[in-house]
């Protein structure tokens, strides 16, 4: 088996990788696990095409099914609120990330520290400084990333995958997950 490589040539994430989603059952399990989680859905969720539907369809039905709490950055606001979601926050997508390595930041509903954070929608790189700053500065909390694409500076991620294989991935978290 060969080792899984950031998608991005040229990066090193260092000793510590992100372990790779292999089977839509241990993103099921992290998120099911968690106590306060948190779905970061960045701009690109609204664009990417996938089957019939957009990346953001998916991502706010993972949402209601796990009852995940949604910080949208960007212009992702609007497309949440032209599909009914109203409950979000929004937020720049590096504040999210400051705000996320303080331990005593409660989140939007104010009740507790998040500890669980799922990132999807993010441009690369952007996800990438993100996740690394996380990594070093926020030991509190566990990260996901649910992009087609390695990131090693999450907890969880899939690894370089095809769209077939991401959207098959999606449904299937989606379907496994407790109402």
């Amino acid at each position: 088996m060969t080792a899984i490589e950031p998608w991005q040539t040229a990066e090193i994430a260092g000793p510590k990788r992100a372990s790779v989603i292999i089977k839509p059952e241990v993103a099921d399990a992290m998120i099911q696990r968690a106590k306060h989680p948190v779905l970061i859905i960045g701009h690109l969720a609204a664009a990417i095409d996938l089957d019939d539907h957009k990346m953001i369809d998916y991502l706010l039905l993972l949402a209601q099914k796990g009852h995940i709490p949604i910080i949208g950055t960007g212009n992702t606001n609007r497309e949440l609120q032209k599909r009914g979601y109203r409950e979000g926050g929004i937020m720049p997508a590096v504040d999210i990330g400051q705000r996320l390595c303080d331990p005593t930041w409660k989140g939007l509903d104010g009740k507790e520290p998040y500890d669980l954070a799922i990132f999807a929608g993010l441009p690369y790189y952007m996800e990438w400084t993100i996740l690394s700053g996380l990594k070093h500065f926020a030991p509190h909390i566990k990260t996901m990333t649910l992009d087609n694409t390695y990131q090693p500076h999450a907890h969880w991620s899939f690894a370089n995958i095809s769209v077939k294989d991401w959207l098959e991935n999606l449904k299937a978290i989606i379907e496994n997950l407790e109402g």
